[in-house]
């Protein structure tokens, strides 16, 4: 299940901070701030969604993620891929290789990190 692009920044929000207040929320918001009734609304599909859980302080919730940011940017990486890609990765990997715009040094980078996790599933 995906985000918008605004219960995605609220996400990132959450994530960075690991536990938040409604309050704070807003604050990450620029001006002009969001109402506290939209925010609630995005907060609760949130929880409908699965992605974020809240604990009762008297009136006030303090959320927390349900949902790890590596698995949600794993997840949504996998959708480009099947949508985009044929479901290839091989593909993807061409695509991001050749038609990004990646410096030779950060090529290289890249291939050291496929070298080496190369490596771990061999000896796995």
């Amino acid at each position: 299940m995906q985000l918008t692009k605004t219960e995605e920044q609220i996400m990132q929000y959450i994530w960075k901070q690991k536990k938040v207040f409604m309050k704070d929320l807003i604050e990450c918001f620029p001006d002009p701030k969001p109402a506290t009734t939209t925010v609630a609304t995005l907060l609760k599909r949130m929880q409908d969604k699965g992605f974020v859980g809240y604990t009762l302080f008297g009136n006030s919730r303090e959320y927390y993620p349900l949902v790890k940011k590596t698995d949600y940017f794993t997840n949504h990486v996998n959708g480009i891929v099947k949508t985009f890609f044929n479901d290839s990765i091989s593909q993807f990997g061409s695509f991001f290789a050749k038609d990004t715009n990646m410096t030779t040094e950060e090529l290289e980078e890249l291939r050291k990190v496929i070298d080496e996790e190369i490596q771990r599933k061999k000896n796995d």
